[in-house]
């Protein structure tokens, strides 16, 4: 414990006071987001659970998994690309109104392809047309992820926006939950409220972005645009291949067995990804746009600063899994109202690949900092590749566990990919 103490000391001394500043607060902001975030969830999840009962959950789950698949298209990797652009020009207002038009112009063109191709998918595969208002009401939420610009507020540093935004949606959102879900029957009404408080939030974000920020929309020409996704697109492979593994899981679980075996996967899996996101996630994203800005003027400093940093996660990492990889039953227990041998078994297995993706964080993310997002595309491009069949195959062979256990194993081959392709960039 010691040793740990002497380390973010250590890393903290290393930073410039202005940058300790800039990144604290906005870490601060991202942490008390998450934690209303994930209460929320941990509030709603098991009364949803209960309510609808695992068959119901399962297929809220299922099209919130499918509908996933076009948020990560219309993101189009700008949550990386275009933060990076944002937090380069930050005193330059012109260039920031042009940049954000383009990014939106793009943003709004792939909404539309995406309702297409929902309507199409829906309309001729029986599998989704028998529950098609599920999937209607739950594309809202595309709408307000699109006009919600995150990588905006991240780009200028000013998360605390986020944080106010998606809390009153958060609080919003419990409010209609628990005052118009009461039976099974109500089930529809999920994702309506989920999709509405999405449009609610995304409209309150862009009225910022006009008024506090005065960003102008200008419609920008072809060459513009064109810029715009040649940008973004190693990093929207990237992301596209990610969730060939990770929202593809419930994905390939819904259609390969039923809908309360997704259900009990999915509960256990949302638990682990709250450990996994929180608090790393919001440091991780308070730390991007300063550490870009640290790389180009110093880049051994910020390499540096990224391996003090890791470190110190690694080291949490592994004192606090063990921990909740101990209390896996009674933590389930407590959110689903029994302790579900399913669900239990998933979560104590998803920890491994926790524990994977926690000693990898910031030094995958140092790829995208560093200019490498060819190298970082093609990382996670071939585990897709790699690991698509082998989550067929595992699902089909074990079912639930075999999600699980494909999980560990493409999680631990980012893991020693990247830590040998960091090892080779070197700015020591």
């Amino acid at each position: 414990m010691n040793f740990l103490i002497k380390l973010i000391k250590k890393t903290y001394n290393m930073a410039h006071p202005t940058d300790r500043k800039i990144v604290l607060s906005n870490a601060a902001s991202l942490s008390l987001l998450q934690v209303i975030t994930y209460i929320v969830p941990v509030i709603i999840a098991p009364y949803l659970f209960r309510v609808l009962g695992p068959e119901k959950f399962g297929l809220i789950a299922f099209a919130q998994a499918f509908i996933q698949y076009f948020m990560i298209l219309t993101d189009y990797g700008f949550s990386i690309t275009a933060t990076k652009e944002i937090s380069l020009c930050q005193n330059q207002h012109t260039k920031i109104c042009h940049a954000f038009s383009s990014v939106m112009i793009v943003k709004v063109a792939l909404t539309f392809l995406s309702f297409l191709m929902i309507g199409a998918i829906v309309y001729f595969i029986p599998r989704f047309r028998n529950d098609w208002l599920v999937y209607l009401f739950s594309a809202g939420a595309i709408v307000g992820n699109t006009i919600f610009p995150v990588w905006f507020f991240q780009g200028t540093e000013k998360m605390k926006y986020i944080t106010y935004l998606n809390i009153s949606g958060g609080v919003i959102l419990a409010f209609f939950i628990f005052y118009f879900v009461k039976s099974p029957r109500d089930y529809l009404m999920v994702p309506l409220i989920n999709s509405s408080v999405s449009l609610i939030t995304g409209v309150m974000a862009l009225y910022i972005v006009f008024r506090r920020f005065r960003v102008v929309f200008i419609f920008r020409g072809y060459k513009s645009v064109r810029q715009q996704l040649k940008a973004g697109w190693d990093i929207f492979i990237s992301i596209a291949a990610i969730n060939a593994y990770t929202t593809t899981r419930v994905f390939i679980l819904g259609l390969l067995t039923n809908n309360t075996v997704t259900g009990f996967y999915s509960i256990a899996e949302r638990i682990a990804n709250a450990c996994q996101t929180f608090p790393l996630t919001s440091f991780s994203q308070a730390i991007f746009p300063r550490l870009s800005q640290i790389f180009r003027n110093n880049k051994a400093k910020a390499f540096k600063l990224m391996q003090h940093i890791q470190e110190i996660t690694n080291i949490v990492s592994l004192i606090c899994l063990p921990i909740i990889y101990a209390f896996a039953e009674p933590i389930v227990r407590i959110i689903c109202g029994k302790a579900y041998l399913e669900s239990v078994i998933t979560l104590r297995l998803l920890l491994i690949s926790v524990f994977f993706v926690a000693v990898n964080a910031f030094r995958v993310q140092f790829l995208l900092v560093c200019g490498k997002t060819y190298i970082y595309s093609r990382i996670h491009v071939i585990m897709a590749m790699i690991g698509l069949p082998i989550i067929f195959l595992l699902i089909y062979s074990f079912s639930y566990t075999g999600a699980a256990i494909a999980t560990i194993a493409i999680e631990a081959g980012i893991s020693g990919i990247t830590y040998y392709t960091i090892k080779k960039l070197n700015f020591s």
